[in-house]
């Protein structure tokens, strides 16, 4: 067969089939049209090898002499002997392309199993990889883990993934990379707060805006393992694959299994070229929530400015209250209002009610109308908290239905079956059992349809510990039930937005991301925890989708104090709202407020079409952040916003010239400060000087060049405050 090339935004992918199996040879920078004979890569064969040249498969397999990790593990179960053709030989038979994409298929007639592989390098660069392994034998095959792999270039020797916990979800780490297997596994049942949104691999010290980067991102929701694995041959490979339970998929024969997409991108241009792939990807989804500003929101809207309810009354839920809730938002400009936690039967503490999907008639005797009517009176949107993949024990349904509550026993515990220790006073409603999920989407979409709802916030807090049905493991069956049950509602409620919350960020990823409009970052508003949560979550979130809100002055959280403005530019650059009792919020501070909600009306086209940028400040005490508008700013017209941020103090007396990244080199521009300013409140608590630098009072003029290379002298930022910068074209 002759070799696949494809090519897209300076990427290259190119699949050779000279060993008989499909091997991708290349993955990075764009090779152009013509290919050489690619003869040419044969390999040497070492002393005390196998006397064969080792292809790195698109599916590397033992049988080939690949003594890395497999891509396929499984065996055939037959007359009741289990591990039969526990090591399949697969060769292609067939490779298409179309555009940008390609099939692939590979088969070992003799162990009866055949993977059509799909690949499709998006106009972006993006590259989007799946498999699909079928029984075609005709005993039962066991399917252990399935892997989606990619090979990185050797001067690939740093390994860069995230990790974290609740209210610190995604933060960076590094390592070399070594001989051997690192391994990022994910056995919470959903994503979790540890994940890996990233798993990249670069060049030596590759940053912000340098280096080569490989990266890659599994789009999967439930158990998973990311993973870079390296030979002693030299040859890394970087993957994933759903982690699979005992027994969780047997096919039977002519049974069929498809993994989560891998998506992929590679830059020479630093993380800030990995971002693009992933935002231009996002952004030409047809159902992609877009801003009316952006070129290609025909279909879209404005991304509205939103009030949660949790932090301003928790489970206090009185009508009187949350009706002066909704007229102090109003009055500061509030588009979407957003009812949490605390209105359904039985729900006075997290304790009880989960399951019961009916508006409390002790709370609400006239339902939540009168709330209802009240909000959207007020030119607002109403928005409602759900959780509807949960349960507790001390509710209505549960009582009724004890069987439909996940355990690792065949019986429900009420017959004496085991169930998982609790989390949050709540267990998991089993979701595979068509009964259970049936009655869960009735109630959803008795709710939708009986009021005028515009807005789920969707929920989910806790790990799927010990999750089974009917005594089997089941997290697989879950993930695809939930997605099911999502699919469906918005099949019957398209007008209706989600967002994915899970106990903050805890399922953040491209396969629920597919199905929901935002997902909740963190359950942490803390502004200086969340500059780090937001920037990294942005790795591969575009802001449109990342909720960010301005919480209290003082953090629920973490009890840190911060000034409204470091709060609000930290909201800013998402889909920005407000968490707080903002009827507490008077005088001089809430002419501030009022004035950062027109900045986020005013600039929010931008904010979520724009390309995002990130410049590498070499002290680590300062962030300097934006977005530049994608396309060419006419004059007058804001061309980029950036936020440079002080998060603690720094080394030096004064931080310097700091470039300012990303815009035309050709073109010329005016920066200024927008906020705060002389004369703004805020004004004395951010900065500690003698004098400002002279370009902060009346701006600064230069070309594109010059900021990107010479820089600008910034004030000195008290640690933990922000100054926001406009960037206007002339």
């Amino acid at each position: 067969m002759d070799p696949l090339h494809l090519r897209s935004a300076g990427t290259s992918l190119v699949i050779s089939f000279d060993s008989g199996e499909a091997e991708v040879i290349h993955w990075g920078a764009d090779l152009g049209a013509s290919l050489p004979d690619l003869a040419i890569l044969a390999e040497p064969i070492p002393h005390s090898a196998i006397d064969a040249t080792v292809p790195a498969g698109l599916l590397p397999q033992a049988s080939s002499s690949w003594r890395g990790r497999p891509g396929l593990r499984g065996h055939r179960i037959g007359d009741g002997v289990s591990g039969l053709d526990f090591s399949s030989r697969l060769r292609a038979v067939h490779a298409a392309v179309t555009g940008n994409s390609a099939v692939v298929v590979q088969q070992d007639a003799d162990a009866g199993i055949t993977v059509e592989s799909t690949l499709a390098l998006h106009d972006g660069g993006l590259l989007e990889l799946r498999h699909t392994v079928t029984n075609s034998g005709t005993s039962p095959f066991q399917l252990d883990e399935l892997a989606t792999v990619l090979p990185v270039a050797p001067d690939a020797v740093e390994l860069l993934d995230l990790t974290g916990r609740w209210c610190r979800e995604r933060h960076p780490q590094r390592r070399p990379i070594q001989q051997g297997t690192w391994v990022r596994t994910g056995r919470h049942g959903r994503t979790g707060h540890d994940s890996s949104l990233l798993f990249a691999a670069g060049t030596a010290g590759f940053g912000n805006r340098h280096g080569r980067v490989w990266a890659t991102h599994l789009a999967w929701s439930g158990n998973h393992e990311q993973f870079a694995d390296t030979l002693a041959d030299g040859r890394t490979m970087i993957g994933g694959s759903e982690l699979l339970g005992p027994a969780e998929v047997v096919l039977g024969p002519g049974g069929s299994y498809t993994t989560p997409a891998l998506f992929a991108a590679y830059s020479d241009r630093g993380l800030d070229g990995i971002s693009e792939a992933f935002y231009s990807w996002f952004r030409s989804r047809p159902h992609h929530v877009l801003p009316a500003a952006s070129a290609n929101a025909g279909a879209g809207k404005p991304r509205p400015v939103v009030l949660n309810t949790w932090e301003a009354v928790y489970f206090d839920h009185n009508l009187g209250t949350l009706i002066e809730l909704a007229d102090s938002a109003a009055d500061l400009g509030v588009e979407r209002f957003v009812l949490d936690d605390g209105w359904f039967r039985g729900r006075r503490d997290d304790k009880a009610g989960l399951g019961d999907w009916f508006v409390d008639e002790t709370l609400w005797p006239d339902g939540l109308t009168p709330l209802i009517e009240a909000v959207t009176s007020r030119g607002m949107e109403f928005g409602l908290w759900v959780e509807p993949e949960m349960i507790n024990l001390n509710s209505d349904v549960a009582r009724a239905h004890p069987d439909w509550i996940v355990g690792p026993s065949a019986a429900s515990h009420k017959d004496g079956g085991r169930l998982p220790l609790q989390w949050r006073n709540q267990h998991i409603i089993d979701l595979v059992n068509p009964e259970a999920w049936q009655y869960i989407f009735d109630r959803i979409d008795a709710l939708l349809r009986e009021n005028n709802i515009s807005y789920l916030k969707w929920d989910q807090n806790r790990d799927l510990t010990e999750h089974g049905h009917a005594g089997r493991s089941s997290v697989h069956g879950q993930t695809l039930a939930a997605y099911s049950l999502f699919d469906e509602l918005r099949k019957a409620h398209p007008g209706v937005e989600i967002e994915s919350c899970s106990s903050g960020g805890a399922r953040v990823d491209l396969g629920i991301l597919e199905r929901t409009d935002r997902i909740w970052g963190s359950d942490c508003n803390d502004a200086l925890e969340r500059q780090t949560i937001q920037r990294w979550t942005g790795m591969v979130v575009p802001p449109e989708l990342v909720g960010g809100h301005i919480g209290p002055t003082t953090s629920h959280t973490t009890a840190r104090t911060h000034d409204l403005s470091f709060r609000a530019i930290t909201a800013l650059f998402g889909h920005f709202g407000m968490e707080w009792d903002v009827r507490e919020v008077q005088g001089e501070e809430r002419d501030e407020l009022k004035r950062f909600i027109g900045l986020y009306k005013e600039h929010r086209g931008l904010i979520h079409s724009g390309r995002m940028v990130r410049a590498d400040v070499p002290d680590d005490s300062l962030m300097l952040h934006g977005v530049v508008a994608g396309g060419e700013a006419s004059p007058g017209e804001t061309a980029a916003l950036f936020a440079l941020v002080s998060t603690r103090t720094s080394f030096a007396e004064q931080p310097g010239r700091i470039t300012v990244p990303g815009l035309d080199a050709s073109r010329s521009y005016r920066l200024e400060a927008v906020f705060p300013a002389p004369g703004d409140a805020d004004y004395a608590h951010t900065f500690t000087q003698i004098q400002a630098p002279a370009w902060l009072a009346s701006g600064a003029e230069a070309s594109g060049k010059f900021l990107a290379e010479v820089g600008l002298p910034m004030p000195n930022l008290n640690p933990e405050h922000a100054l926001l910068l406009k960037v206007t074209a002339l």
